[in-house]
């Protein structure tokens, strides 16, 4: 990224001065090392994104900030709706709700060790995995429905965990205000063979032990302790999802000039918020959010029923379960005014400080749990939102390392079956249907995680409470 186009205004904060149609600054965190290796994209995404109507305070990319559609991957907005802010599906995604839940175990590394291989192979036997990959269940039409409407609760209500698991949940694994009948049959349809799967891409389950605890206070809120096991599950609405987010980018894309809104670039296709159409994507997006919580709900039964089978004094107990595609009505205060608003997270993750109503007891004293996720043979981190946050980013923190290359550009350089084996010689168990998805999903595709944590912490977004280190994955 050339540096010379934006202003620094701290080590881990750079300035982008509004200029031509941009209604607000956009703001980039991140070193000048990292900066410098950053896509020019973002710098254009996130101007874009700066025009956009009823937009308010800032356009923030976090610091595994990368090009996406529309809106860059770790970009963050916040919309007014009073002030004829939008709504735009390209500024949540495809994949609504992806998002991460970890999973405390009950269990140290010496437990693990014994039966490493036999417990990849139970679990990659009984989590299906893959493009297009299907599972158990079959809903009909009301349980589709219910489902939408109900999310992680109606999965507990259903057998598929324990009550106590909802309280570990954003909104207590049910978003108000799910429209089901906004949702297509089309996108039902997809769904119907995939509640309880992960999918493709950068979806994964995985069992990592806790190498280094970083905060000992936070740590022991969260109940983290060196040597101990958690089962981290990265995934999202599936196929629901994905169409929710066709149908509704083709409608606003189409419905626009109506609006009268002149995008600066198609993938930024949205509506306003208190239209008829903005209404009835965000009770669709909302759906298909439940759609996730439901989904990463049902997973947790799976490994529970596959942990007690083959390590019967495990007990696995949900830490946190957050998404990082979303729009949610959050409450921030901006020139000392608090009020409702629209805030779009896109490959980032909310992160309220110590003492938020937000986050759960006993978690409340340390802050909202930010879930980092690795990729295959590269660590994860804990984090902890910061009381600094809010006012810096709308209570908000990078959701991975990000990218440093596509996955076309992966799988010309990288081979699928030699990571694996690579992976295997450091103790590293993968189990993946494809090794082309392997191959995409490489660790050396992505950013270094622990810069992008320590840019991350410095920049006062959210600070590490425990590096976690992978035994085994399971990947899409």
């Amino acid at each position: 990224m050339n540096l010379e186009r934006l202003q620094q205004e701290t080590e881990y904060s750079w300035h982008i001065r509004p200029v031509g149609k941009m209604r607000v600054p956009g703001i980039i965190f991140g070193d000048r090392a990292q900066l410098l290796a950053m896509d020019d994209k973002v710098y254009e995404q996130l101007c874009n994104v700066a025009t956009l109507p009823g937009i308010v305070g800032a356009a923030y990319a976090m610091p595994d900030a990368h090009w996406g559609y529309g809106f860059p991957i770790g970009g963050v907005a916040a919309f007014d709706a009073e002030a004829g802010g939008v709504v735009s599906a390209g500024g949540v995604g495809f994949d609504i709700s992806c998002g991460v839940r970890t999973l405390h175990t009950g269990l140290r590394l010496t437990d693990i060790e014994p039966v490493r291989k036999a417990l990849a192979d139970d679990l990659f036997e009984t989590i299906p995995a893959g493009v297009g990959s299907k599972g158990t269940i079959r809903l009909d039409e009301s349980e589709m429905d219910a489902m939408l409407e109900g999310g992680a609760r109606w999965a507990v209500e259903c057998g598929y965990g324990r009550p106590e698991d909802l309280a570990r949940i954003e909104e207590c694994g049910r978003i108000a205000d799910a429209r089901p009948e906004n949702v297509s049959e089309r996108a039902k349809q997809r769904q119907r063979p995939e509640m309880g799967t992960l999918g493709s891409g950068n979806h994964y389950l995985e069992v990592q032990h806790v190498v280094e605890v970083c905060a000992p206070d936070a740590a022991l809120d969260y109940e983290l302790a060196e040597g101990d096991i958690v089962i981290s599950v990265h995934c999202g609405s599936r196929g629901l999802g994905h169409q929710v987010g066709t149908d509704y980018l083709r409608e606003m894309l189409l419905a626009a000039p109506d609006h009268g809104l002149v995008l600066p670039d198609r993938e930024l296709a949205c509506a306003p918020i208190e239209s008829q159409l903005g209404q009835r994507y965000l009770g669709a997006m909302r759906a298909a959010m439940n759609c996730a919580m439901a989904n990463r709900q049902i997973l947790t039964h799976l490994t529970r029923r596959v942990l007690r089978q083959r390590l019967p004094r495990s007990d696995l107990n949900v830490l946190y379960d957050v998404s990082h595609n979303i729009c949610k009505v959050e409450i921030h205060a901006l020139d000392g005014d608090a009020r409702p608003l629209h805030v779009h997270r896109k490959g980032a993750t909310r992160a309220f400080g110590p003492g938020s109503d937000q986050v759960p007891e006993p978690l409340r004293g340390a802050g909202q749990p930010v879930l980092i996720g690795g990729s295959m043979g590269t660590a994860s981190y804990i984090l902890a939102g910061m009381p600094s946050s809010e006012d810096l980013a709308l209570s908000s923190a990078c959701h991975g390392a990000g990218r440093s290359m596509s996955r076309h550009q992966a799988r010309k350089r990288f081979r699928g079956s030699r990571i694996v084996r690579g992976l295997a010689e450091r103790g590293i168990e993968i189990r993946s249907p494809s090794m082309r998805g392997v191959a995409e999903e490489a660790p050396a595709a992505y950013k270094d995680v622990d810069t992008i944590v320590a840019i991350t912490e410095r920049a006062g977004l959210a600070r590490a409470v425990a590096r976690l280190e992978p035994l085994i994955c399971v990947k899409g």
